[in-house]
């Protein structure tokens, strides 16, 4: 599986946007088509096979801590399958006993009497997951600030629970958080029922103080008639083996000159076929990234 990465650190930084040159701009550059040659990066790839594994088992050792005596038998636990992210072939009990630091396993007699396998936290596992807690309490006010901005990035401040459920694990929210974490800021959250019949989850104000993307406090990594133009520039690395040819390499540098919108400006003015929107839509994304624990998410997740 591949992801995308765009990085970057720097100090807060105060701007905004000139309209009537972000107009000009519209008018003078139009948008380009560039097939790129895709390129994997085996080095990631493997880290990511590894990563989902762990994200597996850390939701397992989640939906265990809330059991009585922090054990389940298996068909218990295959109804949380589908938030696990395993391979349609692997089968949960497989799975579970690859890892019998974290997992012991026993056997129980269902209602028709059948030996069915159970599975309960090991000491071990059981003292990491208490150890998580505390790290989680002690950074709570940045968990919050994290959901606040991906909400604020929305139009209306609000996003179905299925697309928040698919980011929490990048985004270091608890596997439980609409549970143990959402009703304590009954005073910033809420829960709406969407058109669609789905549940949303709504940021009831905005924060001007949260409203400042990643690439705003890059102060250090601009130049000073960028800052003063605010033509932002996007920090750029390639993947071994990945390049453009210098004709795109030439496009790509005066697309960087293009005004930057910031992702929590109102963006209602922008001709959305135009390369000023275009460079809207890459910061949205950029600042997606840095919300993220490990400034990465699946690429699956960009269509959310």
């Amino acid at each position: 599986m591949s992801y995308w990465f765009l990085c970057g650190k720097g100090k807060v930084f105060g701007f905004s946007c000139g309209l009537r040159r972000g107009f000009n701009y519209q008018q003078s550059f139009s948008l380009v088509n560039i097939k790129l040659k895709w390129v994997k990066d085996k080095a990631l790839d493997a880290v990511i096979a590894g990563e989902r594994d762990l994200r597996a088992a850390c939701n397992l050792v989640s939906i265990l801590s809330s059991a009585p005596d922090f054990c389940l038998p298996i068909y218990h636990l295959s109804r949380h399958r589908g938030q696990l992210g395993l391979p349609h072939d692997l089968k949960l009990s497989t799975f579970i006993r690859r890892y019998p630091t974290i997992f012991h396993e026993s056997y129980v007699f269902d209602s028709a009497g059948t030996h069915v396998p159970c599975f309960e936290l090991t000491l071990e596992a059981l003292n990491l997951y208490h150890e998580e807690l505390g790290v989680i309490r002690d950074n709570m006010i940045d968990l919050i600030d994290r959901l606040c901005k991906l909400l604020m990035l929305t139009k209306d401040r609000i996003l179905p629970l299925q697309t928040i459920d698919q980011l929490k694990w990048d985004l270091g929210l608890p596997y439980c958080y609409i549970d143990n974490l959402i009703p304590i800021y009954a005073d910033l959250f809420s829960l709406f029922r969407l058109p669609d019949d789905r549940i949303g989850l709504k940021l009831l104000s905005w924060d001007d103080t949260l409203a400042v993307s990643q690439l705003e406090k890059n102060v250090a990594q601009q130049t000073e008639e960028d800052l003063k133009n605010n033509c932002l520039a996007f920090p750029i690395g390639f993947t071994r083996g990945f390049g453009l040819k210098r004709k795109c390499m030439g496009w790509l540098k005066e697309w960087q000159k293009l005004p930057y919108t910031s992702p929590y400006a109102d963006a209602s003015h922008l001709d959305p076929r135009t390369d000023v929107s275009e460079k809207r839509i890459v910061g949205v994304f950029h600042e997606l990234f840095h919300l993220t624990i490990q400034k990465k998410t699946e690429r699956k997740n960009g269509s959310l």
